[in-house]
């Protein structure tokens, strides 16, 4: 089991804890407005950098571009602190994914310092494309989101075994194209008949290889047939399983000081994943 040097963590009380909870949980009033400052701060940041890609924008508009990206990047750099001084274990946080996160959404800035633009170096711009990770913290300030990713974990084995009696299909049916067409007709082998069987299942159709004898056009139009129900079944198993929950407790941001496992009831007197014991609850309405 993996151990930390601060694995006896920080006393969580004073001006810690109030930035803790304005941090970590949403159930406060001044929770909700640091998250949604925080959403609004994440969109348009994404933004930029979407506009700066643009080669006549970012010709024109370099140095305002460039004064949003490092406002934005001391922004997320102050929050990144701001976590890791009011949680218990700070080595704990960031070596989380959300701890990852933080640090990936401000890394490309600071690396661009260090990796100026030459003609002998992939573009520094494209290290900023992994400022898209920000968009990741999205789920964790949304109830759906959170809804949504426990029908898929609820669901997985479903989906793996529809999944697996699609590959199988695909396998038979690619091969038997094999036999049917040949390399004549672009079949030139098993792989590629597979691929051209994945493509047809899944109502893409690249078109780049298509079947010229009848028996492979019937075959063809089955499997385009198939496809369309394919693509409903891995949604009735999801869409179950959002219906069950509508059954279950509604949870809450409530975060464990501990493990920083979000998400605990209302009434809940312990964590629910490293059993400690949970403050009082209060939604500071």
């Amino acid at each position: 089991m993996t151990t930390f040097p601060d694995d006896l963590g920080k006393p969580l009380d004073g001006w810690r804890l109030k930035l803790y909870t304005i941090i970590f949980e949403a159930d406060t009033k001044a929770g909700r407005r640091f998250d949604q400052c925080l959403i609004i701060a994440i969109l348009v940041s994404i933004a930029v950098v979407m506009i700066d890609s643009v080669e006549g924008v970012h010709s024109s508009l370099r140095l305002p571009l460039n004064i949003l990206e490092w406002g934005f990047t001391l922004l997320f750099t102050a929050e990144y602190v701001a976590r890791l001084s009011c949680v218990r274990k700070p080595l704990r946080y960031a070596l989380s994914f959300y701890g990852i996160v933080d640090f990936l959404a401000i890394l490309p800035t600071y690396l661009a310092i260090f990796f100026p633009e030459t003609h002998a170096l992939i573009d520094v711009r494209i290290l900023r494309l992994l400022r898209v990770f920000r968009i990741l913290k999205l789920s964790a300030f949304m109830w759906e989101y959170q809804a949504l990713g426990q029908a898929l974990h609820a669901s997985r084995r479903k989906i793996m075994v529809f999944l697996s009696v699609v590959m199988m299909i695909v396998v038979i049916l690619g091969t038997l194209m094999y036999v049917v067409e040949g390399p004549q007709h672009g079949f030139t082998s098993v792989p590629t008949s597979i691929y051209w069987a994945i493509t047809t299942v899944t109502t893409v159709g690249f078109g780049d290889i298509t079947p010229k004898t009848d028996l492979g056009r019937f075959i063809a139009s089955l499997m385009m047939l198939l496809g369309w129900g394919t693509l409903a079944v891995p949604t009735g198993i999801v869409t179950s399983e959002l219906t069950a929950q509508r059954f279950t407790n509604k949870p809450t941001t409530r975060t464990c000081h501990e493990c920083l496992t979000e998400g605990h009831a209302a009434d809940a007197g312990f964590c629910m994943h490293c059993g400690a014991k949970l403050p009082p609850y209060s939604t500071g309405k």
